[in-house]
């Protein structure tokens, strides 16, 4: 088989490899958006049941605020 024969199939068998990686299947992504509100109404829920302190409800606050 000469050389360039060789290369055509080597590059026949990779290109059917790659293509039968990854294609075809069903893919799904979830996103779970959750917005400030429900952030600072889960944070309120959890210092009015005692479940944060004074000074941690404080500074989770500010991080939410911030965006942080």
């Amino acid at each position: 088989m000469t050389s360039i024969a060789k290369t055509l199939i080597s590059l026949a068998l990779v290109g059917m490899t790659v293509a039968a990686c990854g294609g075809g299947g069903n893919s799904t992504t979830t996103v779970n958006a959750v917005t400030i509100g429900d952030q600072l109404a889960s944070l309120e829920k959890a210092y009015a049941e005692g479940l944060v302190s004074d000074k941690e409800y404080k500074q989770q606050r500010e991080k939410i605020l911030d965006g942080k």
